[in-house]
């Protein structure tokens, strides 16, 4: 069930799903996403990126 449903009940085991397994990932892809968003800004700004001529 789900969380809008009326018949959840939080108790540990969704709290851990719902916690753990499905804002883990989104959280690491989020992190990711974020460092590579940073590195791509800080290299253009300091022109330290690789050159494709």
């Amino acid at each position: 069930m789900l969380p809008f449903c009326f018949e959840w009940v939080w108790d540990l085991g969704h709290v851990l799903f719902i916690g753990g397994l499905l804002f883990a990932p989104i959280g690491i892809l989020g992190a990711g996403l974020t460092y590579c968003a940073v590195k791509a800004a800080y290299e253009t700004i300091n022109d330290s990126g690789e050159s494709h001529h």
